[in-house]
């Protein structure tokens, strides 16, 4: 038991031995209902601009260039930790010497993306296919505008789905109805504005809006 605690908290285990117990607190949390876990809303987030929130937003956005996207950032970090663990702590019993050791560290980090992205491939459809089912519900509701402007190729809104939460999410507006230079003022989606999300384009992962002054009220 001595010599686990040993390799356990010596390098590089250790490095992955704090980052597991982070893990472990954190679906200790989840479990006992301290924490509220969205994995539509995370795993959406990789690849249509919708999430459940900043944070996993910003892992996801971090993590699709891995190829570890498509799944809640949660899992995959939980994965990844684990698996980067575990080899690291194989290795570092097995072998000896600080050299040697020290080999472990990015042999972990490898083998640990390997496992990890093979695990995602399977789970990608589950996470995707319900996200996309669950992304639908906001066809109907209106948003409010984050970015300067929203044209046919460009720009993101914050909507609030009917049980209270949000997401920002990616959204287009039709050419023939973006203003042309010198229209009226307010005539156009800008920071802050106002907007009706009346469809999602489920191959470019976003949705599109109108003015919502110009549009029949959200169902």
């Amino acid at each position: 038991m001595g010599e686990f605690v040993d390799v356990a908290l010596g390098f590089p285990t250790a490095l992955f031995s704090f980052s597991l117990l982070v893990v472990a607190g954190y679906w200790t949390l989840v479990l006992l209902g301290g924490l509220g876990v969205d994995f539509l809303g995370a795993g959406a987030d990789a690849d249509t601009g919708a999430g459940a929130g900043a944070e996993d937003g910003f892992a996801a956005e971090h993590l699709a260039p891995l190829g570890l996207g498509g799944v809640p950032a949660t899992v995959v970090l939980s994965v990844l930790v684990g698996l980067a663990w575990f080899v690291s702590l194989a290795g570092s019993a097995l072998l000896d010497g600080a050299v040697l050791r020290a080999l472990v560290l990015p042999f972990a980090l490898v083998v640990a993306w390997i496992g990890t992205r093979a695990a995602v491939l399977p789970l990608r459809r589950v996470f995707q296919g319900r996200a996309e089912a669950s992304l639908r519900d906001f066809v109907g509701l209106p948003c409010v505008i984050r970015t300067g402007q929203v044209g046919p190729d460009f720009g993101q809104a914050e909507v609030t789905a009917p049980d209270g939460s949000s997401a920002i999410v990616q959204v287009r507006q039709h050419a023939m109805d973006v203003p042309v230079a010198g229209a009226a003022a307010g005539t156009g989606l800008t920071t802050g504005s106002t907007a009706l999300i009346f469809d999602i384009d489920p191959d470019g992962r976003f949705f599109w809006v109108m003015p919502y002054d110009t549009a029949p009220g959200p169902r």
